[in-house]
């Protein structure tokens, strides 16, 4: 654990809850001012009652109503301001929290658990205490599908050495990065499918009876209106004619409420999202990039002037908004006919702009799933990343291999090679050893190599290879499958597999565990000389000392590893090192004595 990334985390997470505190105390401060300047309004209008004069009510709106509005937007921005800063704290301690005790306020990925897939369920991807739960600091659904993706199928070449060089550079940014996931944390609460809501509203035209004529109405309104007030000041019959004007601006808000409300249910809510994707898209776009997946991203945005487009959108909504508020409403519509100018301004948005949105929202969910592997990258700068091999065989070597989520303190390194051939390795050893840790280590760290992201080793080359495990066989009630079914059905699955695929590297641990020690042996033998015959290549973890035989019959494709222990004083010690050759030592017997069950007896 480097103490001196936490302690800048805990400095950086100091200065934002501080931030917090003044924009906090500035929000309140403004919200009083509020509401004393509306206390005035209301006093204005009492006023005018009293001594009959509209005047009064004119000056005090006119007068009131834009301080009003200014102490509105200033509250606001406060506000903004202060739930920033309170979302930079948040995942600037998310990171201290996952370096010290994994844990991790994001998603940890068990709606992607899949017990059919070739090797997530068996190397701890996904759910709790996974690897996707250690990476994963993407907020919206899109972000996490993204990073699901990437960890359920290994990229092409080229593309992993984009991903590396992004996550370098995003690594050199840890600013830029905690202050893009502060931006995108409110995501987090969004329900999985506002996006695709969102981008459906935006295809959705509202059809608004009368919308030509109207528009060019609401631009004259005020004018008429404010025309015969003034008028009423000289002549008083014009008195009427500005309460007509009134009736009928106010008649024309409630006979197309139908159409306001509609627009409102949907575009009201998601008006402060917008916003916050606009203040998004508006840093990527800023952001100076050198690796090319990142100036990629951040061109499709930035040709299309993403950010500005969503601000427009945004302000447009939170203006349709202002009627929330019963009397500021009333007077908007009274004068501007507001909700008419709006829902309009809305609709030739949704008309100019609804293009290529898509795309954009994409970027993000890249950047996301980018930003994640960088924070393993900032967390865990010993880790190494792996050279990418095509040779024509297999090639799968790592020096201070360890296992990524198991604690530095207590995680054991080893070294293994397969340089660029065709093999099979049986490791033996006894219970608790090691061997099935040493697989699942293989494992996750092929997988973490093959997204793009650095690996918990010193060095590693790895060919892009797809997993296929073997390991956590389970029968099912449901679908009225034993153990051995079940074990039938993945053995049936790896050697498709192995025959199909272009390159499969497969971790077998314990094959056959559902039958009898005789059919164990004879099946396993079978099944490794059937992947042998199609030139399979992988582990295979085992008790059974006559599968490491095969050696014999197979001198060139056959490797024997083994882990062993050591009793000292009746005690049972392990190293958890992987040695070449066959395990001598067993420990059953000793495990058994331990709670009773004397063999020898």
């Amino acid at each position: 654990m480097d103490q001196a990334i936490i302690t800048d985390y805990n400095q950086r997470a100091l200065a934002a809850q501080n931030e917090f505190t003044r924009y906090e105390k500035l929000a309140n401060r403004y919200s009083l001012l509020r509401l004393v300047v509306f206390g005035l309004i209301v006093l204005g209008i009492y006023f005018a009652v009293i001594y009959n004069n509209i005047f009064i009510v004119l000056g005090a709106f006119i007068a009131l109503g834009f301080v009003f509005a200014w102490l509105v937007a200033k509250q606001s921005g406060f506000e903004k301001q202060k739930q920033y800063y309170k979302n930079l704290n948040s995942v600037t301690e998310n990171e201290v929290a996952g370096i010290s005790t994994r844990a991790n306020l994001y998603d940890n990925g068990n709606g992607f658990n899949n017990d059919k897939h070739f090797y997530t369920a068996d190397l701890d991807i996904f759910g709790n205490l996974s690897l996707f739960q250690m990476l994963n600091r993407a907020a919206t659904f899109a972000g996490c599908s993204r990073l699901a993706a990437w960890l359920s199928k290994p990229a092409a070449k080229d593309v992993i050495l984009k991903h590396q060089h992004a996550v370098q550079e995003i690594g050199t940014k840890n600013s830029w990065k905690l202050d893009l996931q502060a931006r995108l944390l409110f995501a987090i609460k969004e329900p999985v499918n506002h996006l695709e809501q969102l981008i459906t509203y935006l295809h959705f035209p509202l059809n608004l009876k009368g919308e030509a004529w109207l528009s060019k109405y609401a631009k004259i309104a005020p004018w008429l209106l404010g025309a015969a007030i003034i008028l009423s000041w000289y002549y008083y019959p014009a008195k009427m004619l500005a309460v007509l004007i009134g009736l009928a601006n106010m008649s024309i808000i409630f006979s197309r409420a139908a159409y306001i409300q509609k627009t409102d249910l949907i575009a009201g809510k998601i008006g402060h999202v917008l916003g916050n994707y606009a203040g998004v898209f508006e840093k990527i776009e800023q952001e100076s990039w050198q690796a090319d997946c990142n100036i990629n991203l951040a061109l499709v945005i930035k040709n299309d002037g993403t950010s500005m487009r969503i601000k427009e959108l945004s302000i447009l909504i939170n203006k349709l908004n202002y009627h929330l508020n019963i009397y500021v409403g009333f007077f908007l519509n009274l004068f501007l006919l507001w909700d008419i100018r709006q829902i309009i301004a809305i609709e030739n948005w949704k008309r100019n702009n609804r293009q290529n949105l898509e795309n954009a929202f994409n970027v993000i969910a890249e950047f996301e799933a980018l930003i994640s592997i960088s924070g393993l990258h900032i967390n865990n700068p010993n880790w190494a990343f792996p050279g990418i091999v095509d040779d024509g065989g297999y090639t799968l070597v790592a020096q201070q291999l360890a296992h990524p989520l198991i604690n530095t303190n207590q995680a054991v390194k080893n070294d293994y090679e397969l340089r660029d051939t065709y093999k099979i390795d049986i490791i033996t050893g006894s219970n608790m050893a090691g061997k099935s840790t040493f697989l699942r280590t293989i494992g996750i760290n092929t997988v973490l190599a093959l997204c793009g992201a650095p690996v918990c080793a010193d060095s590693m080359q790895v060919s892009v290879i797809t997993m296929v495990s073997y390991m956590r066989i389970k029968d099912s009630l449901n679908e009225s499958t034993s153990t051995f079914k079940a074990e039938l059905d993945r053995l049936q699955m790896l050697l498709a597999a192995v025959e199909g695929e272009e390159k499969i590297f497969f971790l077998i641990d314990e094959m056959l565990r559902g039958t009898n020690s005789v059919d164990k042996y004879l099946g396993s033998k079978a099944v490794i000389e059937q992947i042998i015959s199609k030139k399979g290549v992988g582990m295979v973890a085992t008790h059974d000392l006559q599968i490491a035989q095969l050696e014999q019959k197979y001198p060139d494709y056959i490797r024997n590893f083994y882990f062993d222990i050591q009793v000292l004083d009746g005690e049972m010690l392990f190293d958890y090192k992987i040695k070449n050759g066959e395990c001598k030592t067993f420990n059953a017997s000793m495990l058994l004595k331990r709670i009773g069950i004397d063999i020898e007896a």
